[in-house]
């Protein structure tokens, strides 16, 4: 080892630019907090390619004294912290007086500013990390406009290495419009602008309503389909949107979490926010949402990383459970039912000569209908009709054609079918009870019913609802009380991680609760005495080790519903009606009896829809009634 000395204030800087200033994004986000700290009411900002040669940002805040540029450009040096115990009431976006000094110790920065109250401001450039003694030397006044400009040129250019691991111009765009997208949506009162070269990315006008901010970034078709959300407990107040379970993602990008207008990362509400959906999205796909926490900046702590990107919250659970809350408490008033949406139609074309002879030779039967023959000027324009096929053109037409016979028009009325197969040809399957009178349905292809309704017509798949109404059915028995067990003559002995061990020994309660009797045997071995009477001997060792390993995986400490669901799950589907199979008609009045019976029948337990809703308003408009 070599003798230790102390590190140059430009090494250390470099150093700590790594953990703050990872990428151009990482520079935009710095420049904007700062921004948006200074109170600015807008931000410009510019980029050339990718952030990688240019990051400008420019704002109307409340500017940077002269005095204070140098001290600006060098580390520890802020205007937001004072005092230690002002880090646990943090009511700024930055706090940590390290974004510009990291940024200028890895790229050439030029800053100007003038503050509000003065008629003269003060610029000053820099690069390479210089020390406060060289930046205060070259600081010269400036007359620009109230507010701070930044511009950042040629990031990593003395850190070969790190630039090397710089992506594609359009990968470093792409973070760094994501990180433009997150603030903007945290600031929506806050006039934003964003180009590339001479390319406007955004161009995102003040609004008072966030709805209206989102529906600029994410679209009319996003916007439509989401659902406010609010509920406060105490000090802690939670509100937003969050999406119908139709709109939903394959990844978590569209997850949009907020902590005091902070935009944050945090596993506990983003498994809050997936538990909420549980059982009305299909797995792999994750909902979508806006969503606010307020909460007095005592109750979190926002210096846990230099990027601020994570937070940890003085009572975890509390927030978990209220957010959790909030949006089962949404869904049940709401109606979750699956809509059809549709294209829209294609206006009709204007007619051709085609079209016009036909209407012509319609008037002309008309008239042929009403008197003896069509006036003399109407016949002779017209001459043979041009839509009645003949013989040479197709054989299978009349000699007429198909607008020859009376009654061509007239639809025959025969009452629908309430079954696509006889019943004699039925399988066995469970019985559905009884039935009362409900609107008219028909079975079609053996597993689908449709049924009309007062807003439309609605399509239902036989076997998902089934299935809802069976879990709905094991659930309600569950909650009376500890499942029913099944004694083991002889006790299976597991042996387990020790980490599987230690969630065994802290859930007992619980695993007792689901019917699971387990005893300590050996250091890292339990021995199973029962288990649910619902599961078959066979499975008993594997769905008791994917129980731990769910119970491993869930935090804070799950109740019972949320552990043995999964098991109510595979119950219901394996006992519910399959697509495929007739039913009676006695079974589809019952079986519709029962949807509107049970909670939340408009999603299987596994999140497919059950029924799809085609309104008729949506069916007047794509026959063109409207």
């Amino acid at each position: 080892m070599g003798q230790i000395v102390k590190l140059s204030p430009a090494l250390v800087n470099q150093i700590a630019a790594g953990e703050v200033i990872e990428r151009p994004a990482s520079v935009v986000k710095e420049l904007v907090e700062n921004s948006l700290d200074a109170r600015a009411t807008r931000v410009d900002i510019t980029l050339a390619r990718g952030g990688m040669e240019l990051v400008q940002v420019v704002d109307d805040g409340c500017g940077i004294a002269p005095e204070d540029l140098p001290l600006a450009l060098t580390s520890h040096a802020t205007s937001k912290l004072r005092r230690a115990e002002d880090l646990a009431r943090i009511r700024t976006l930055g706090f940590r007086g390290e974004a510009l000094a990291s940024i200028a110790s890895v790229a050439q920065v030029h800053l100007a500013s003038r503050p509000r109250n003065q008629q003269q401001g003060a610029e000053v450039s820099t690069a390479g990390g210089e020390p406060e003694e060289v930046i205060r030397q070259k600081v010269r006044p400036w007359s620009g406009p109230v507010g701070t400009r930044v511009e950042v040129r040629h990031l990593f250019y003395n850190a070969p290495v790190r630039r090397k691991f710089l992506r594609s111009v359009q990968t470093e765009l792409s973070q760094a419009t994501a990180a433009v997208m997150r603030l903007a949506l945290a600031y929506p009162q806050v006039h934003f602008t964003l180009k590339h070269g001479q390319r406007v990315i955004y161009d995102l006008p003040p609004e008072e309503k966030w709805l209206a901010r989102i529906e600029a970034l994410f679209g009319t078709q996003v916007a439509e389909q989401l659902l406010w959300v609010e509920a406060s407990r105490g000090p802690v107040r939670i509100w937003g949107y969050v999406g119908t379970p139709e709109l939903n993602r394959p990844n978590a990008r569209m997850q949009f979490l907020f902590v005091n207008h902070r935009p944050v990362r945090d596993r506990s509400l983003g498994h809050a926010l997936n538990e909420a959906y549980r059982g009305l999205l299909l797995t792999g796909r994750y909902p979508v949402c806006f969503l606010h926490l307020e909460m007095p900046p005592e109750m979190v702590d926002v210096n846990v990383h230099p990027t601020k990107h994570e937070v940890r919250f003085q009572d975890g659970s509390r927030v978990y459970s209220q957010l959790l809350g909030a949006l089962r408490d949404r869904f049940l008033g709401t109606d979750l039912q699956a809509r059809v949406r549709l294209p829209e139609p294609s206006p009709p074309a204007a007619p051709g000569k085609s079209e016009l002879q036909f209407v012509d030779w319609a008037k002309a039967q008309l008239c042929q209908a009403k008197h003896s023959s069509p006036p003399a000027e109407l016949t002779e324009s017209l001459g043979p009709n041009p839509f009645v096929l003949t013989p040479e053109s197709s054989a299978e037409s009349g000699p007429s054609g198909p607008l020859s016979a009376p009654d061509a028009h007239k639809e025959e009325e025969k009452p629908l079918p309430a079954s696509s197969a006889p019943s004699s040809d039925r399988t066995e399957k469970p019985q559905l009870g009884a039935t009362e009178e409900l609107p008219r349905a028909i079975q079609v292809h053996n597993r689908y019913l449709i049924v009309e309704e007062e807003q439309g017509i609605v399509v239902i798949d036989q076997h998902a609802l089934h299935e809802r109404v069976l879990y709905e059915q094991l659930k309600a028995k569950v909650s009376q009380g500890p499942l029913a067990t099944q004694r083991l003559l002889v006790p299976v002995v597991l042996e387990l991680s020790p980490q599987e061990a230690t969630v065994v020994g802290a859930n007992r309660a619980l695993l007792e609760h689901l019917g699971f009797q387990v005893q300590e045997f050996g250091p890292h071995s339990v021995a199973l005495h029962s288990h649910p009477a619902l599961l078959s001997a066979d499975r008993v060792e594997d769905s008791f080790r994917a129980l731990v390993d769910r119970l491993s995986q869930m935090t804070p400490t799950p109740g019972a519903e949320a552990v043995l669901d999964p098991l109510l799950h595979t119950l219901a589907c394996k006992a519910a009606v399959k697509a495929g199979d007739p039913l009676t008609p006695e079974e589809i009045q019952s079986l519709l009896r029962q949807r509107h019976l049970a909670q939340n029948t408009h999603h299987c337990p596994h999140g497919r829809p059950t029924a799809l809703l085609l309104t008729k308003e949506e069916l007047d408009r794509q026959f063109l009634r409207t």
